[in-house]
């Protein structure tokens, strides 16, 4: 089991084209882990513009009275890939991985594939 240091640094080295990747609470909008960033990409702003964007899913899914669980919401930018992965299991509700890429190096699929791992693998 991985710890959010961890889990980032994965990310952060086995995703191909990662700009940055944040651990994020929902509920309150906080980054609780960031690697990455820098001048391209605040991930704190970050964290809390997504909450914003899963908040408002969440909410619309329960308008339509579906009855189904988000796996990941993608953000598709000229340059960018954004990709927001809320994440399951014990201990893990309310919060939501954050991974940005440079879309001329990422392969989306691969990207989507090692978050899932790296979800099954982190211990928060």
């Amino acid at each position: 089991m991985a710890n959010t240091e961890t889990a980032l640094k994965d990310a952060m080295t086995s995703i191909e084209g990662v700009i940055g990747v944040a651990l994020v609470d929902y509920t309150s909008g906080m980054a609780l882990g960031t690697l990455g960033g820098g001048k391209e990409l605040d991930l704190n702003v970050a964290a809390a513009g997504n909450t914003d964007v899963v908040r408002a899913k969440v909410r619309t899914m329960e308008l339509l009275g579906l009855k189904d669980e988000i796996e990941d919401i993608l953000i598709t930018l000229g340059t960018q890939y954004h990709l927001i992965r809320l994440l399951r299991g014990r201990g893990k509700n309310g919060l939501f991985l954050y991974l940005a890429l440079d879309k001329s190096r990422a392969n989306l699929a691969m990207a989507r594939h090692q978050l899932r791992a790296i979800e099954a693998d982190l211990e928060v």
